[in-house]
């Protein structure tokens, strides 16, 4: 089989670049290791019960967004999408809240009265932020108090999954900025969305492959990537180009070969690093959900937890429109060391044992942080990073954008990167801007 392009990989960012190649006439064909398409945005679904594993924060979707360049160019209608308000609460150790919203002299007076010991300090950082004095806005932040140094990191976590210590003084104030901006949820979650860009791909004329797990490239004579084999024994090449949105770690690794990746960017894969998440998915009463602020509710907390990158948690509860339900499905997540997931055992009761410890733990956390939904919260079922690498296979269930982010640019000429681990910007919003650019490189 040959094609024009090949893209490997189901996820936002691999269905982005197929679909937009696909509308400007190449001919494409995307393979996906798994029965659907959506990669590690895909709901869990069991039981009968489907799960939003995300965060349920999307940007990009404002009128000249890129959300809206990229599905003016398909053949389809994006996702239904509504706009929050506000984008999220988050509540603090003491038990208050600070709304984190769009209104900036809300949120400037809110942020004063949570922060009475530093509240100008935490007042101009909040201006500095809006107006991205990027120096200007960490110092200061160094000058605030402990508990509004918590807050931010708390949002930091969830929004570029790094700290203040962490990341670079223009990432730290482009997240900051990204949650006073305007954000959207949608509806049916990141699924909606890896359909929608599906849909386009395939009335374009793409080719979507699923249960189509890629083993390797292939290559010509003179070393250069020439197309796929895949695990079938089947081999795939491809005239124009190849697209991995497989993270940078598993392009090098698998795709690409050690042998084939030059000893810098062997060098720069070994310093990158990625944090884990576990999640636990619940159903919560329709009556304790009411009792809620909001329906995204990012938990700060003090508690210097060594088990945990960062100890914060973010409760993700989903939106619908039918009275008769009385139930709504939710997701907890917090960070965890992907390493603590792995090891070398006789059976699997070691991890059964280390999840139903971490469940404990967080779930009391839960209950402490937000007290509204005692008694009226069920757990129904839990992901670990172990689960994470078995469901979709990147390395060590790593999840998010890491400490470093790799080029979508690689020693071959005809070889792209897309996905978190390649991609500078924020979020699915950040994916998408680099999936435009790989595109413009692949028809120029």
């Amino acid at each position: 089989m040959q094609c024009e392009v090949i893209v490997v990989g189901g996820g936002i960012g691999g269905l982005t670049v197929a679909a937009m190649l696909a509308a400007r006439g190449i001919d494409v064909c995307l393979f996906e290791r798994q029965s659907h398409a959506g990669g590690c945005v895909a709901n869990f679904e069991h039981l009968g019960q489907s799960f939003d594993p995300t965060f349920g924060l999307y940007s990009g979707w404002e009128t000249g967004g890129v959300w809206q360049r990229v599905f003016a160019k398909l053949p389809v209608g994006p996702p239904q999408v509504t706009e929050l308000e506000p984008n999220f609460v988050v509540r603090l150790p003491d038990g208050k809240d600070v709304t984190v919203s769009t209104d900036i002299q809300a949120l400037e007076l809110n942020i004063a009265v949570a922060f009475p010991a530093c509240a100008n300090e935490a007042v101009k950082f909040i201006r500095a932020m809006i107006d991205g004095r990027d120096r200007e806005t960490l110092q200061l932040l160094k000058n605030s108090s402990d508990n509004f140094r918590s807050f931010i990191d708390a949002q930091l976590a969830f929004l570029a999954q790094g700290t203040v210590d962490s990341l670079s003084e223009s990432r730290t104030v482009a997240a900051l900025r990204g949650a006073v901006a305007k954000m959207w949820q949608i509806n049916g979650g990141a699924q909606s969305l890896a359909d929608s860009l599906a849909t386009g791909l395939t009335q374009s004329g793409g080719r979507l492959r699923l249960n189509s797990p890629v083993l390797r490239l292939a290559y010509d004579d003179e070393g250069k990537p020439s197309g796929v084999d895949l695990l079938s024994g089947e081999r795939v090449t491809a005239t124009r180009a190849i697209v991995s949105n497989l993270t940078a770690w598993d392009t090098y690794g698998k795709l690409v070969g050690l042998s084939r990746t030059p000893s810098p960017i062997s060098t720069a894969l070994k310093r990158m690093s990625g944090w884990g998440v576990y999640q636990v998915f619940i159903l919560i009463d329709e009556a304790a959900v009411a009792r809620l602020p909001a329906l995204r509710i990012v938990c700060a907390s003090l508690v210097q937890d060594t088990s945990a990158p960062v100890p914060h948690m973010m409760l993700n509860i989903s939106s619908h429109d039918s009275s008769e339900l009385t139930k709504r499905t939710a997701t907890l997540t917090t960070f965890t060391h992907v390493d603590d997931w792995f090891s070398f055992h006789e059976d699997s009761s070691w991890h059964e044992e280390q999840d139903q410890a971490t469940l404990e733990k967080v779930w009391m956390r839960l209950h402490e942080a937000v007290p509204e939904i005692a008694g009226s919260a069920e757990v129904f079922e839990t992901a670990t990073p172990q689960t994470y690498y078995e469901s979709v296979r990147r390395k060590m269930g790593m999840i998010g954008s890491p400490t470093s982010v790799a080029s979508a640019v690689t020693p071959f000429k005809n070889l792209f990167l897309i996905g978190d681990t390649a991609a500078s910007g924020i979020g699915f919003a950040g994916v998408a801007e680099a999936a435009e650019r790989v595109v413009d490189c692949i028809i120029t």
